[in-house]
């Protein structure tokens, strides 16, 4: 039987399911003052996310996730396809690991300097000490459209 597979927007009140499924992501909890959660359901079962999350100068796009028994079935693109659809509007900030920077480059976001990301969001990642592919990550913007 062909698994049934639902990509949508998560309601506040679903937002657990995406923090248990980041406790194999770096346990990141949610915020539904600042953020947007998408996610594909795979027979029911969280499957993948995409989260969006407003800071004062601007969006941003992480935890973009898919548990292990579900990759390999573009279940990243659908998410993060759905997150683009409600939030690309505007621009939209990432910190790409180095080896997701084509994939991200296929869903039209381009790299930019370090200092061209708004400072909220590069603060996230000031820990890098001004050297983000020594932190295996590259700042990218997408566009709004």
């Amino acid at each position: 039987m062909t698994p049934t597979t639902t990509v949508r927007e998560l309601t506040p009140a679903e937002f657990p399911l995406a923090e248990q499924a980041w406790t194999h992501y770096r346990n990141q909890k949610a915020d539904p003052k600042t953020e947007r959660i998408f996610g594909a359901f795979v027979d029911g079962n969280l499957a993948a996310t995409a989260r969006c999350t407003r800071h004062p100068d601007g969006l941003e796009m992480d935890c973009v996730f898919t548990l292990d028994e579900y990759r390999g079935q573009g279940l990243a693109r659908k998410v993060v396809d759905a997150l683009l659809a409600a939030c690309g509007k505007e621009k939209i900030y990432i910190h790409s690991t180095l080896v997701l920077r084509q994939f991200y480059g296929s869903l039209g976001w381009r790299p930019i300097g370090e200092k061209e990301m708004p400072q909220t969001i590069r603060d996230r990642f000031i820990f890098c000490f001004g050297e983000m592919e020594g932190c295996n990550a590259v700042p990218m913007v997408r566009e709004g459209r």
